[in-house]
């Protein structure tokens, strides 16, 4: 391989570079900032899925791969002239095909049975073009400015650009959480984005007539002399060492998205940690050297890998080892990239193959595992593979690192036989441990264990067989309770386990992502009773007494299935529909061998309407329904659509006028009741807010503490409530009501924050 001529430190580039500079930084920009508002946009259509952002990373990452397709295909032509021609004329088209940004009228409603490639053509039509194309003038303008400034030192070393490129990508993803979405609603977004690709045609014209002008035989600048050809084997490498970090962003952002809510400002960041590494990995003098980045990467990872099951707890903790064990990992396959970088005239074709990389990375996580894979392996699996990603040692095995080898072994299987012997079904306290105390002894051999694997860190096979030795008993302590099924959807993972309880005996519970989202006790007198969130003494509880008290022919609505625990109120005369996004969710819960409130304790036929609630809600008729309660969670994500301004009206419309329209509001990571709150101020309607403690004596599983806002259309609905002064209502907030346009859920994150 041909290595290129780096610039000297000292050398400061010349105005032309800083041109090319400007105008690599403004297209990376507009590329990066496109993403979380095209995200933004379709949130809503697909019940706020933090799979709609991996799947939308995979279509950006194909978009990706065209445009420096077309970049590759264009240096066939020789002169620059004509190629910048071609450029131009593209963008310009681009610009007409889109304008202004938005959803493509041409794709309809989603299909939730069928999610992915509704999405993908969503996208496609709406942004595929432009995309693509802006994506393309990175490299173009690299290669061009190779030509330009071929024989200088500038011209070779191009690849420093591809900083400015992954700065301008950092900023803007960087600005999205902090300056735009908090100060500017979706439609400025998307309009602001609109005039910023116009100005960047502009700007690609000014570079062209600045050079021009500045030489008038600069276009028809020779070719660069031919390099070495490259082997299949570099290709391979490369598409390798590019896939691993876009795999584990992907990983890490479902990890991050799934108990807080599937957000762009949370998408953003392993993004913006992803676009640093390329950052630092292609500087002239990077800020961490590979020799360190191997060190922090090693620790990194045998810890992360070690807790990768550990998902309650300190959450700040583990937000940020996960996000350092991802920046780690991609930094060195990035600084291991920039060491094997060939020469200037194989510039757009060492960047193809890393966006083939970056391709298949993406659909392994977000398209391919989600299929093959019944649990969330994937993160953890390509974890372990980036200790390939390492230097190869080719000396001897040393007796110390054989002992050290040797020495994960046991440890390793220390922690699966403490489970064994303690029982893995929430029934530690035999031993006379708490289920939090038993979790915390059995990690001490796997930390043992992590102290090992660093100590082998520079033989990256044994670092591997390391890596996934610690995984695989980690999975296995990471396991509550046995689980007798998993089920996986574009919507999550869904988990059905049987465990038994001292006072109300056996108990079917079902989980969503790491949340119980339901449970149905299995002894006779307890099998129809509702429990957890809707036990009769809840909240929620409150509003189906106090709803079915008025008449004996209810008509109930239900947003989020869950279990169907709320099929267990319905009576002869009542009529129940539930709204349930998620056909994996409504399959179990009709299914009499898992759960069988629907089928066994309703009296009579529950209807299930798939779709999102915000869509599927419009075919209702107005004043139709006596009670509608709105419990839609993701794991414990948050559908932030479904809380807004124009989402509570449209709630409000199909109620009668004494209905009751009851937001679950209970949530681990985030405050939303205030953004609720000033919604209804906003809407100028009455309502109640009440939060109830789980009473301590009552049998486990039967209830649980529970948040609710209760509106209605009128203030003789909650007429019933005024008796309880636990329900409150004149509740000021100074926080501004979200709308479709406008939701702060770093705001409600930092509030909670602040709250604890």
């Amino acid at each position: 391989m041909t290595e290129t001529t780096a610039v000297p430190q000292g050398s400061k580039p010349s105005p032309i570079a800083l041109l090319f500079a400007l105008a690599i930084f403004t297209s990376a920009a507009l590329v990066f900032s496109v993403q979380p508002i095209m995200g933004r946009v379709l949130l809503p259509l697909l019940g706020g899925s933090p799979a709609v952002w991996n799947t939308s990373m995979v279509f950006f990452q194909a978009a990706l791969l065209v445009g420096y397709g077309y970049a590759h295909l264009l240096q066939r032509v020789r002169s620059l002239k004509v190629q910048a021609g071609i450029h131009l004329g593209l963008l310009g088209l681009a610009l007409i095909s889109f304008w202004p940004l938005g959803l493509s009228e041409l794709v309809g409603l989603p299909d939730t049975h069928r999610p992915i490639p509704w999405l993908l053509a969503a996208l496609a039509l709406s942004i595929g073009a432009p995309f693509a194309v802006l994506s393309a003038t990175a490299p173009l303008l690299q290669a061009w400015f190779a030509r330009i400034r071929q024989g200088t030192e500038e011209g070779d070393n191009p690849y420093v650009l591809y900083a400015a490129s992954n700065i301008g990508s950092f900023a803007a993803l960087i600005a999205y959480p902090a300056l735009i979405e908090p100060i500017a609603g979706l439609s400025l977004q998307t309009m602001g984005w609109s005039v910023g690709f116009g100005l960047f045609i502009l700007l690609i014209l000014g570079l062209a007539a600045v050079v021009w002008r500045g030489d008038r035989g600069v276009f028809e600048a020779p070719a660069l002399v031919a390099s070495a050809p490259i082997t299949w084997r570099q290709r391979l490498v490369w598409v390798g060492m590019a896939a691993v970090p876009t795999s584990l962003m992907l990983g890490v952002t479902t990890y991050l998205s799934v108990d807080v809510a599937s957000a762009p400002f949370l998408w953003v960041m392993p993004l913006a940690l992803y676009l640093l590494t390329f950052v630092i990995a292609f500087s002239r003098r990077p800020a961490i050297p590979l020799t360190a980045t191997l060190v922090a990467q090693a620790a990194a990872a045998a810890v992360c890998t070690a807790l990768m099951q550990l998902t309650n707890g300190e959450w700040a903790m583990l937000f940020f080892l996960h996000l350092g064990t991802f920046f780690f990992t991609a930094l060195m396959c990035h600084q291991r990239l920039a060491e094997l970088k060939p020469a200037p005239d194989r510039l757009t074709e060492f960047f193809l193959w890393l966006s083939l990389g970056g391709v298949l990375g993406g659909a392994f996580t977000a398209l391919l595992a989600p299929a093959v894979f019944q649990t969330v392996i994937e993160y953890p699996l390509v974890l372990c593979l980036a200790a390939l990603a390492r230097p190869w040692a080719r000396t001897r095995l040393k007796r110390d690192e054989i002992l050290w080898l040797a020495a994960i072994v046991p440890l390793c299987l220390i922690p699966p036989l403490m489970f064994w012997w303690l029982g893995a079904d929430a029934r530690p306290h035999q031993a006379g441990l708490t289920w939090d105390l038993a979790r915390g002894i059995v990690y001490f051999p796997l930390a043992a264990a992590a102290i090992c694997a660093f100590m082998v860190r520079d033989r990256a096979r044994l670092f591997f067989l390391a890596l996934s030795l610690i995984a695989l008993a980690a999975a296995q302590i990471g396991v509550r309770y046995d689980w007798t099924e998993s089920g996986r959807s574009f919507f999550g993972v869904v988990r059905r386990a049987d465990v038994n309880f001292n006072q109300i005996g056996p108990v079917r519970i079902l989980m969503h992502g790491t949340t119980l989202h339901g449970a149905q006790a299995q002894a006779p007198e307890w099998r129809c009773r509702p429990g957890l969130y809707y036990a009769p003494t809840t909240p929620i509880g409150e509003t189906v007494i106090v709803t079915q008290n008025r008449t004996a022919n209810a008509v109930m609505g239900v947003v989020g299935e869950g279990t169907g625990s709320m099929a267990a109120y319905k009576r002869a005369g009542d009529d129940l529909t539930f709204f349930e996004i998620d056909p994996l969710v409504d399959r179990w819960a009709r299914d009499p061998e898992r759960f069988s409130y629907i089928s066994d304790c309703a009296d009579g036929p529950v209807r299930t309407v798939i779709g999102d609630a915000r869509l599927t809600l419009r075919n209702e008729p107005s004043g139709t329904y006596d009670l509608l309660l709105v419990d839609a969670f993701s794991s414990d994500a948050v559908p932030t659509h479904m809380l807004t301004v124009e989402a509570i009206r449209e709630f409000l419309r199909v109620l009668k006028p004494e209905g009751l329209l009851v937001l679950h509001l209970s949530n681990r990571n985030l405050e939303i009741t205030s953004p609720t709150l000033a919604a209804a101020h906003q809407l100028g309607v009455p309502y109640r807010h009440k939060i109830y403690g789980e009473n301590p004596d009552a049998p486990q599983m039967t209830e649980s503490s529970t948040e609710v806002l209760v509106l209605s259309p009128t203030a003789a609905g909650l007429v019933a409530f005024d008796i309880d002064p636990r329900w409150r209502g004149n509740i000021t907030t100074d926080t501004a009501p979200w709308t479709d346009d406008y939701v702060n859920l770093f705001g409600a994150l930092v509030r909670e924050a602040r709250a604890d």
